[in-house]
């Protein structure tokens, strides 16, 4: 059975970090593209980054670029999310998500197959 299982997330003061852990089981990851997405109140869920296993070909919303870094460890068959100078618009529910493909940028959340169970982060003061 496919599962993602998410770990991290939390309450940040802003310009704090956090690291978000994917952790695929029931499939290896080189054959699959990871995305993280988040989605609050009232809003369409939102791509935030992705990751083709297979090459390493990353993707950032420009929203994040320059303050999240996408990246996987093989061996784990684990994604990880590093947010950093995080700001209070980035408090949302996220997700990861997997869909078996060598492409991720620009997919919308629908074309991904499998979910993880969703992670509160809380940019505050």
């Amino acid at each position: 059975q496919l599962q993602l299982v998410e770990s991290g997330g939390g309450l940040v003061q802003p310009g704090g970090s956090l690291r978000f852990s994917c952790a695929a089981s029931g499939f290896t990851l080189p054959y699959y593209a990871i995305g993280w997405f988040r989605q609050v109140p009232g809003k369409e869920r939102e791509g935030v980054s992705c990751i083709v296993s297979s090459d390493g070909n990353t993707y950032y919303a420009d929203s994040v670029k320059g303050r999240f870094t996408i990246s996987r460890d093989y061996a784990k068959n684990t994604v990880y999310l590093q947010m950093n100078s995080l700001k209070p618009e980035d408090t949302a529910v996220y997700y990861c998500a997997a869909v078996k493909s060598r492409y991720c940028a620009n997919y919308p959340y629908t074309a991904y197959d499998y979910w993880g169970q969703g992670t509160q982060v809380t940019v505050s003061s």
